[in-house]
């Protein structure tokens, strides 16, 4: 579903002008194949789930790389998006945020691509998002924020399967338990009615999210994103 999402989105990308450039040879959608590929390909099972490479590298030809030049800033965005829904489809965790770097390979022919991608830990500069479904980012830092129907919760939401105070996102302690030092956010439920989930896995206690997990709070789903 996320490659044909992403096939109908790069339609309409490329038509108008550029819609001629790229009714033959090496086709955006084959780059989303082959980075989802990879993600299968590299995956590892660790205890906190099944993590999948998160910062990609693609090679492309110089003919190819000239090609998609005028929307290379659009389809990386597209490529983040494929990353993030094939993870989700796949349960997949991402150890830090997303990424796509494109270069120039020239012993590549027309044609040709290569694409690796790597696990890489978040960094501390790495910002930490809650993306609405509404498509509303809020950040996150070292106040604890509260989703709940209450208008004094952080996060309000009008839901009438989400409690009054739903779920708590916070940093994480580090280490030494010192939740000021750590890079990472956590999420715990509150006391809800109908609970809290991390891609579809009931939240027991407090759980580390990684970028792209999806939290769900009674019928409304939040994406966790490193930026």
């Amino acid at each position: 579903m996320g490659l044909q999402q992403f096939e109908r989105r790069l339609e309409r990308l490329v038509e108008g002008v550029f819609a001629r450039a790229f009714r033959s040879g090496l086709q955006p959608v084959e780059i989303g194949r082959r980075l989802t590929r990879d993600m299968d390909l590299r995956r590892t099972i660790a205890p906190r789930g099944t993590i999948a490479p998160n910062e990609f590298t693609v090679l492309l030809s110089r003919s190819d790389r000239t090609r998609f030049a005028p929307i290379e800033d659009e389809l990386i965005s597209e490529l983040v998006t494929v990353a993030r829904d094939h993870a989700q489809t796949e349960n997949y965790v991402f150890l830090g945020p997303v990424s796509v770097n494109m270069q120039t390979d020239d012993d590549l022919s027309a044609g040709m691509l290569l694409v690796s991608g790597e696990m890489v830990k978040s960094s501390e500069s790495a910002k930490a998002y809650l993306v609405l479904p509404d498509g509303r980012k809020v950040e996150l830092g070292p106040k604890a924020v509260i989703v709940g129907r209450l208008p004094d919760a952080g996060v309000v939401l009008a839901d009438p399967n989400v409690s009054r105070y739903h779920a708590e996102f916070r940093p994480a302690p580090d280490v030494d338990g010192d939740p000021l030092g750590s890079t990472d956010f956590e999420v715990s439920d509150i006391g809800s009615t109908n609970g809290t989930k991390v891609n579809g896995i009931p939240v027991i206690g407090a759980q580390t999210l990684r970028d792209g997990d999806m939290v769900t709070v009674g019928a409304t789903t939040i994406r966790f994103e490193r930026a």
